[in-house]
């Protein structure tokens, strides 16, 4: 039997809550199955299964009738709690006629689900990300065509981009000349892969603020399980601890919409600029080189491959062995 792909008792991301039209809903794929999610009248919010029992055609081609869901096909309705509310061929409801749903509550501007056993679904249990500011950071969302545990392993591993972000988000070689590598754990469950360089030459990017002064930077990413990443960033001068840029904390959110394509939910500044900026470093270096790698390994498990394991790796192959444990848990 093959491995369950998906760990199912976990939070996971569907949406930013702006993504849904008001008095509307939002049609999206996640883990293999598709959903609808709106919100209620009275502010709860709702994922149901986006397929009519009846003929199994997409709820989403049907509309919204205040709360409830008409399917465009035959017009069977259902509220809410993904019962039938309306039969329009008679005062009949077939019992049978219910679509599933699943917990979805908001949290930091993130609506979240849990695709498991609902009675374990704790609000508590979904990560931190109160450090967004909407003033400062525009949410944002697209969709890479490869596997997120491969995404996240990249995210994990912030050295490539002295090889793969030379011009958009490079440390000028300080990582390997001055960098201290710290993985870690803590009792929220976050893995932590921290990269401090400490006295070592500016990025590009700071030297006309800075001149030829040194600087300590780092490089914090935390990871919860299954794949919800969050980046600390920090550069200052050595000398002064003056701030060269104010400290970034930034959201990368991972949900599958397949084995082979991943929701990627993150923030950036406002403007089209910084929009352009994000999905260069994403979709022009990222995804290229990560589906490069997909490729490769073609349908063959990561493990049995026989990966080289460098010290740099230490905090992905932490969290692929949590995922691990996790699936064997479930089994």
């Amino acid at each position: 039997m093959a491995a369950e792909p998906y760990v199912r008792n976990a939070w996971y991301m569907a949406a930013w809550a702006a993504e849904v039209p008001a008095d509307g809903f939002l049609a999206r794929t996640l883990l293999d199955e598709p959903w609808l999610i709106l919100q209620s009248s009275d502010g709860a919010w709702v994922m149901m299964a986006d397929r009519c029992p009846h003929r199994f055609v997409p709820l989403s081609r049907g509309r919204r009738v205040g709360d409830a869901v008409a399917c465009g096909y035959h017009g069977l309705t259902y509220g809410m709690d993904g019962a039938c509310t309306f039969n329009p061929f008679g005062k009949t409801l077939p019992p049978e006629a219910r679509v599933a749903t699943r917990p979805l509550v908001e949290r930091h501007g993130g609506l979240w689900f849990w695709p498991g056993d609902a009675e374990r679904a704790d609000p508590d249990a979904i990560p931190d990300f109160s450090f967004i500011n909407d003033a400062r950071d525009a949410r944002d969302h697209l969709l890479m065509e490869v596997n997120y545990e491969l995404i996240a392993d990249n995210l994990l591993d912030l050295s490539h981009a002295e090889f793969l972000h030379t011009e958009t988000f490079g440390v000028n070689g300080a990582l390997f000349e001055f960098g201290e590598q710290t993985v870690e754990s803590d009792d929220t469950g976050a893995v932590w892969n921290k990269w401090d360089m400490n006295g070592s030459r500016p990025p590009e990017w700071a030297v006309p603020m800075v001149g030829d002064a040194r600087v300590d930077q780092w490089l914090h990413m935390r990871w919860h399980a299954p794949a919800s990443l969050a980046l600390m960033i920090g550069v200052v001068q050595s000398e002064t601890r003056a701030p060269v840029v104010p400290p970034m904390a930034n959201p990368h959110i991972l949900t599958p919409k397949s084995a082979r394509e991943t929701h990627y939910f993150f923030t950036r500044d406002h403007g089209e600029e910084a929009a352009q900026m994000a999905r260069r470093v994403f979709l022009e270096e990222d995804e290229p080189m990560i589906r490069a790698q997909q490729e490769a390994m073609g349908d063959r498990d990561f493990w049995a491959l026989r990966p080289v394991i460098l010290p740099s790796d230490a905090a992905a192959i932490r969290a692929r062995r949590r995922l691990m444990q996790m699936r064997r848990e479930e089994a």
